[in-house]
């Protein structure tokens, strides 16, 4: 039999049909296979975690068939209760598979301590953005007489001297004294008054 008449004889579109229908059948078993394994169109909504601790946070995944993994500890914020959950992945409400796991960041206990950066000499205008850079805020401005105006004589924490170096707890508020200028006025003020009298 030639080539020719093979490919056109009954013989060769049956084959042909049962290769096809065979191809057909395998692809359709794998996509019922796979859908089978990946829990295909399974969702389930991730829980907002938010504001919870890692104990009972575990407890509401695992109600879902998820799964909690602590990633770190961040700066304490105090928007959110020490020890708590502050972010996650997913995100709340984000449709998951049973077995996900949901990576979570949680909050320090308090505020970390911190190194008091070295203000004295420097004018409010520079000690504002250090203390700001270092964690800090700028707590109650008091002024006594000096030449310079606006410059830091000391820096105080609840009534006590600090100096470069001493540690704080971070978002401290950190009181300085300051020059009024006015010192050296003062006294040429004085000069004068007496030069003519």
């Amino acid at each position: 039999m030639s080539l020719k008449k093979f490919l056109t004889s009954k013989t060769f579109f049956t084959q042909v049909l049962i290769a096809v229908l065979i191809v057909v059948i395998v692809i359709f078993a794998l996509l019922q296979w796979l859908d089978y394994t990946t829990n295909h169109d399974q969702k389930i909504a991730v829980p907002n975690l938010a504001k919870m601790n890692v104990e009972d946070a575990g407890k509401k995944l695992e109600e879902n068939d998820l799964e909690v993994i602590v990633l770190d500890t961040v700066d304490f914020n105090p928007e959110y209760p020490p020890y708590t959950i502050t972010e996650q992945d997913p995100l709340p409400k984000a449709n998951v598979k049973e077995g996900r796991k949901v990576y979570v960041k949680v909050n320090a206990g308090s505020y970390s301590n911190i190194m008091v950066p070295d203000l004295i000499q420097k004018t409010l205008r520079q000690a504002e953005p250090m203390l700001k850079g270092a964690g800090l805020e700028v707590g109650e401005k008091t002024y006594v007489p000096y030449l310079a105006k606006d410059v830091v004589l000391e820096m105080k924490f609840k009534n006590k001297n600090l100096k470069s170096g001493d540690k704080v707890r971070k978002a401290s508020k950190i009181d300085l004294v300051l020059g009024d200028g006015k010192a050296g006025y003062e006294e040429q003020d004085s000069t004068e008054v007496e030069v003519n009298p």
